[in-house]
């Protein structure tokens, strides 16, 4: 029960490709004793895709931390003033997040909620999931490891033959971010083999 009495911020954004993948990490958090609260992008919240429905998501989301998600900047807005949350998690992170938070762009309940938590100089962590992250969101990603209180979880080529501009964070590091987040370290090593 590492995480035991922590509150986390754990925001999904639309990657749905890999939602399959990071909700499992949902569980394991609240294994660890954490107290998890769900937060979701206009993509999530709206759309269906071949991966699932939005309401299949957002059942998933409320069935494993037992609170609805949260969809709106007028719902995220409190992180910041009432002090909500120990550690934000933004999982998966687009490369649209991405390059909006590198340049101060705040127009989604995600990003505002980010904005909300980094005011209290508190640690968000970002898994990113982005098929640019080698190219046109390389100098993004670059940006951000350089934002004071922001951290990564560690990184790789997830599919380096048919998409050689493609990362994808290693979802199974995220409790282990997490931890030496709390701590104001960085996790190492940032980029690893993605063994596909």
């Amino acid at each position: 029960m590492r995480l035991q009495g922590i509150k986390i911020g754990f925001a999904l954004t639309g990657s749905h490709c890999c939602l399959e993948a990071v909700i499992p990490q949902l569980r394991n958090l609240i294994n660890e004793g954490a107290d998890i609260f769900p937060i979701i992008s206009q993509a999530i919240d709206t759309t269906d895709t071949r991966y699932g429905s939005s309401d299949y998501w957002k059942k998933q989301l409320k069935d494993i931390t037992g609170r609805e998600p949260m969809t709106t900047m007028v719902e995220t807005e409190p992180i910041g003033p009432q002090k909500l949350l120990d550690v934000l998690v933004v999982a998966p992170c687009t490369g649209n997040t991405l390059a909006k938070l590198a340049n101060g762009i705040t127009d989604t309940a995600v990003l505002f909620s980010v904005k909300a938590h980094l005011r209290n100089q508190l640690p968000v962590v970002l898994a990113i999931s982005t098929n640019d992250g080698l190219s046109m969101n390389a100098k993004n990603i670059g940006l951000l490891l350089n934002v004071k209180n922001l951290y990564m979880v560690p990184f790789g080529q997830d599919n380096p033959h048919s998409k050689p501009n493609s990362l994808m964070a290693k979802w199974e590091l995220i409790p282990e971010t997490i931890l030496y987040a709390l701590k104001g370290k960085q996790y190492q090593p940032i980029l690893v083999a993605y063994n596909t």
